[in-house]
């Protein structure tokens, strides 16, 4: 599954990119994530619950940041397992730009994909799901 978007922040790149940086903060913008704690270096344990049609889950896993070009971007890859239900992985390209306003672009690139019991409901279910 593929997901790319931008969306505009009212607040300069240097702060933004503080703000991605923030497990908290970071936390807060991922859908279903309910915690995430820095094990060390760029590496963060993750706590994200999901539903996906029927089929709920809670997945523990790892997220990583890396390719980190402060303040214009990163990649994030993650990974978790959901028991029963699934497992997921997915990479995120992240890019900050100035918006010419004094704000900042955050331009992002998603590739992910989920296997088990929620990859059997199929394409347009996860689809609609993630949008």
């Amino acid at each position: 599954m593929r997901l790319a978007g931008e969306q505009r922040v009212a607040a300069p790149r240097q702060k933004v990119w503080e703000a991605l940086n923030d497990p908290e903060i970071l936390r807060q913008s991922i859908p279903g994530c309910q915690s995430l704690d820095r094990e060390g270096g760029d590496r963060l344990a993750a706590v994200v619950e999901i539903r996906i049609g029927p089929i709920g889950a809670r997945f523990k896993g790892a997220v990583t940041l890396s390719d980190l070009d402060a303040p214009n971007g990163y990649t994030i890859t993650g990974q978790g397992n959901g028991g029963i239900a699934g497992n997921a992985r997915g990479i995120a390209k992240v890019r900050l730009s100035d918006d010419g306003a004094g704000g900042t672009l955050v331009s992002y690139d998603v590739d992910a994909e989920v296997g088990g019991r929620m990859a059997q409901l199929g394409g347009p279910v996860i689809d609609a799901t993630a949008k």
